[in-house]
């Protein structure tokens, strides 16, 4: 019988996927758990058209990363910091203090768990960072450390 996958199913296959089961396993393990659903001509069109979509959608949010890498990329962050002698700061720069500073600067809404800082940041000056915006899509930045007056 065939049948298309409502969900993942461990060992059977994943979420949209059209194959051919027994009669018994469907009828008495997938379809009394909403797990399946008969893969008649209607349902596999349908199917297709959702994966088309999605296709697109994800097309388009890998071409807005690009974009907002391609502006991102070698710019400079400036984040303000108390410091004492000789420019040791009196903590350190988060990954957050980062995405405040690209949200005010560039305006751009940035997760800080996306923000890839290379070493821990405790003195004024310059270090680079990296901003991971989509999986493959990254922009190297450099963050300016600078003393708050």
């Amino acid at each position: 019988m065939k049948v298309i996958l409502l969900q993942d199913v461990p060992g059977t296959g994943k979420k949209g996927e059209v194959l051919n089961v027994s009669d018994g396993y469907a009828r008495n393990f997938l379809f009394p758990r909403k797990w399946a659903m008969q893969a008649t001509d209607k349902a596999v069109k349908e199917v297709e058209r959702r994966k088309e979509i999605e296709r697109r959608n994800e097309a388009e949010r890998l071409k807005e990363a690009q974009d907002l890498a391609s502006t991102l990329e070698g710019k400079t962050v400036v984040v303000n910091a108390k410091a004492g002698e000789g420019g040791r700061l009196y903590g350190s720069i988060t990954s957050q203090e980062v995405a405040d500073a690209l949200k005010r600067y560039f305006g751009t809404e940035i997760d800080k768990r996306k923000i890839d800082l290379k070493e821990s940041v405790r003195q004024l000056g310059e270090s680079k960072l990296e901003v991971k915006l989509y999986p493959g899509v990254s922009a190297n930045m450099i963050l300016k450390v600078v003393e708050a007056k």
